[in-house]
């Protein structure tokens, strides 16, 4: 690269969803509502955990966390994308794209291990009711927490040196609405082979050990549930995991779509389109999910909605 006239870029225009000019406020409208709703939503999930003694379970604790992780992995993505969109100058330098990359890198992964976690506590409860109080303490449920967002974060920073590391000279316009990592290798004048191989390996890697970890456990319980003699109990133990089920096959369809399809089909169009379901869709669907089709969580509405007496002190 010695000696050849190249211009290196400290900052990238993110293109966003669509350069015409007609959809940008219908597009800003209908993002800035489903924003809304997303943080609406996963916070008073978070609250209602929080201040209701019957959801103190190791399954509403990952759920709480959860929701914490859509709040921030929404949060990360649409206002800047929402300000773009307004925005003639739709720039951003160098070390926020790498910021924002890290959390969203981060964030994602941190998701993508809770699902596994609560697949594994769906495990325990129906396969091991009687040893769930003791598989399930609350030391272990924190040590599995703290341990996803470690694991995660320790998965974004590699992503993020290796992408960051590169030299982007081939054009500073990034086809997409935030930074991440297939549209920048797209513009990186460097040598991107092991880039490729850590998307493969690694994210790859991590997504599919998860989905397995999430097949395996869904296996056992399917085995016990159909072992269950009683219809109502049958019902009732399957019930218990269909919310979790619903988020799973959301995230990891999309990613699956997303990531492991052959280069050769991959297309910044459906890139786009697909990010925009599990940066923005998903993070407003969960809350939902398990808000629609729990009666735990429903129950625990009702009791706050029909509660007369000031909120006791929660500890």
């Amino acid at each position: 690269m010695a000696g050849a006239n190249m211009t290196f870029w400290m900052e990238f225009v993110l293109l966003g969803l669509t350069e015409n000019a007609k959809l940008q406020i219908p597009l800003f409208v209908l993002f800035l509502n489903v924003y809304i709703i997303t943080m609406m939503g996963n916070l008073s999930i978070i609250l209602l955990i929080r201040i209701s003694p019957s959801l103190h379970t190791p399954m509403y604790f990952l759920l709480m966390n959860l929701s914490f992780v859509d709040l921030c992995y929404s949060s990360i993505i649409t206002p800047n994308m929402l300000a773009n969109i307004l925005s003639k100058e739709k720039t951003i330098i160098f070390l926020a794209c790498a910021t924002q990359m890290f959390f969203f890198i981060g964030v994602g992964s941190t998701e993508v291990f809770l699902l596994a976690v609560m697949a594994y506590d769906r495990y325990a409860a129906i396969c091991k009711p009687l040893f769930y109080n003791t598989i399930m303490t609350k030391s272990t449920c924190i040590y599995l927490v703290v341990g996803a967002y470690c694991v995660a974060f320790l998965h974004a920073l590699l992503h993020t040196i290796c992408t960051f590391r590169l030299s982007f000279c081939k054009s500073n316009e990034i086809i997409h609405f935030y930074c991440d990592e297939p549209p920048l290798l797209k513009i990186s004048c460097s040598d991107t082979s092991l880039n490729v191989i850590m998307m493969v390996f690694v994210a790859g890697g991590l997504i599919l050990g998860s989905l397995i970890f999430i097949l395996v456990s869904y296996a056992y319980i399917v085995n016990t549930i159909l072992n269950i003699i009683s219809s109502e109990d049958r019902w009732r133990a399957f019930s218990t995991c269909s919310s979790h089920l619903a988020c799973v096959v959301l995230l990891f369809g999309t990613l699956v779509f997303m990531y492991l399809r052959p280069s050769s089909k991959y297309s910044m169009e459906q890139d786009r389109m697909a990010s925009v379901f599990y940066t923005m869709v998903i993070p407003m669907l969960n809350p939902l999910i398990y808000s629609l089709r729990n009666k735990e969580v429903k129950g625990a509405v009702r009791k706050i909605m029909c509660r007369r007496t000031p909120i006791d002190t929660f500890h």
